[in-house]
């Protein structure tokens, strides 16, 4: 009933997936009654962890109010003005759906703004499902060619330079002067496995971007709210032109975010001549919930950043301790609460040393974990996420499994 019985592809795994019913914490539970330590986390969406009560809360306070008015309410205006205040950039916000839905506007709005048609894309960046952005993507997409059924124009728009090259950012847009509208990126690639900037990137790319009048789109849909309250961009000390936020905004309720300049977000209509609609954007049981996350966040930032960083990093030192003793040859990029094994003896830093990897080998790991109670994505080419809810006790077990899983692998 279900092509290839999931509905997102990157939930399907040989020879099939298990089944969950229910999570709380930093625990997925299945239908087999079976508990994991989870370090999927929604793909990074579960920022705060499955289940947080203020969140969940506020949901089901709003639900006893109604699930749905399509007009406008006083929660919209002021999630908007949560997000402008703790987004660098942020003067004016749309709120919408999904990841897909942000960054398939944003572009859009680039194009009015900027009365230019291109799109500048990174190798490995994942901007969601949509024709203008799969060309050499990553998540799901970075095991497969470019979709069936993208329109071949669409491809002709779109330009695709490599991550951490600077210098060809910068012949692209030569190429392409006059023509080029945008350029979007994930300021940390976390859909080709986890990519790290290099120092000094970002503020290049900020810098080229400016001097040639392209906007510059930072697709926060996985950093947003999870390296800093304010993101990749507070973070990285980067302002850019616009920005789309969802996964941690809503922890596990389906909101995303655009946010910009205003003279770009003016453009949108009703105000301007950019149509965007849907019918729920700004759905009161998503705002309420992604309110109550921000709230949170605002408060707690103190807390909450510096206790994710320390257990990933606990789980990070010890899982490269790990290899130093199983003599396998990998490494393991880290940041904040996020963090990636790769098979490989380079460093991986952009998408072609991600492509060299040995995939084979991690999906050994991954079968290896999943046997000790443990689940992280299933692909090579995703991120694991450490949540507010992990603690020591899982930082301890994850190691410890991920220590039994190279001494096995190491002896096949």
């Amino acid at each position: 009933m279900l092509p290839g019985g999931v509905n997102s592809p990157v939930r399907f795994y040989e020879p099939y997936p298990f089944f969950t019913t229910s999570a709380r914490g930093s625990k997925i539970i299945t239908a087999d009654h079976k508990t994991y330590l989870d370090f999927c986390m929604g793909y990074g969406a579960l920022l705060l962890g499955h289940g947080y009560s203020s969140v969940i809360d506020a949901a089901k306070s709003q639900l006893d109010n109604g699930s749905l008015f399509c007009v406008p309410t006083e929660r919209e205006v002021k999630l908007a003005e949560l997000i402008c205040r703790l987004v660098p950039s942020a003067e004016m916000v749309r709120l919408v759906n999904t990841g897909s839905e942000a960054t398939m506007h944003a572009i859009r709005l680039a194009r009015a703004f900027t009365k230019r048609k291109d799109v500048i894309k990174f190798a490995g960046g994942y901007h969601g499902a949509h024709d203008y952005v799969l060309a050499k993507a990553g998540s799901g997409a970075a095991s497969m060619p470019a979709s069936e059924g993208v329109l071949e124009e669409a491809s002709l728009r779109t330009h695709v330079v490599p991550y951490n090259a600077p210098a060809e950012l910068e012949r692209s847009i030569e190429k392409n002067r006059g023509s080029a509208a945008c350029v979007i990126m994930e300021p940390v690639l976390a859909n080709i496995g986890l990519v790290l900037p290099e120092k000094g990137y970002l503020s290049e790319v900020r810098k080229i971007t400016e001097q040639n009048d392209v906007v510059l789109i930072f697709d926060e849909v996985v950093t947003g709210f999870r390296l800093a309250v304010g993101g990749a961009a507070e973070f990285f000390g980067i302002r850019p032109d616009l920005t789309t936020n969802a996964k941690a905004l809503g922890n596990g309720f389906p909101i995303a975010s655009i946010s910009g300049r205003k003279e770009i977000m003016q453009q949108l209509a009703p105000a301007g001549p950019v149509y965007q609609a849907s019918t729920f954007a700004g759905n009161p049981v998503s705002v309420a919930a992604a309110t109550a996350v921000l709230e949170t966040l605002a408060t707690a930032k103190n807390s909450i950043y510096p206790k994710m960083a320390r257990t990933c990093d606990s789980i990070v030192d010890g899982i490269r301790d790990m290899l130093a003793a199983s003599k396998l040859e990998a490494v393991v990029n880290s940041i904040g609460s996020m963090f990636q094994l790769f098979f490989s003896p380079e460093k991986v830093k952009d998408e072609a040393s991600a492509k060299r990897v040995d995939s084979i080998t991690f999906r050994k790991l991954f079968d290896e974990l999943l046997r000790r109670d443990i689940f992280i994505p299933p692909s090579q080419f995703e991120t694991c996420f450490v949540s507010y809810a992990h603690n020591e006790e899982d930082a301890d077990k994850a190691v410890e499994s991920y220590g039994e899983a190279f001494r096995r692998i190491a002896k096949k």
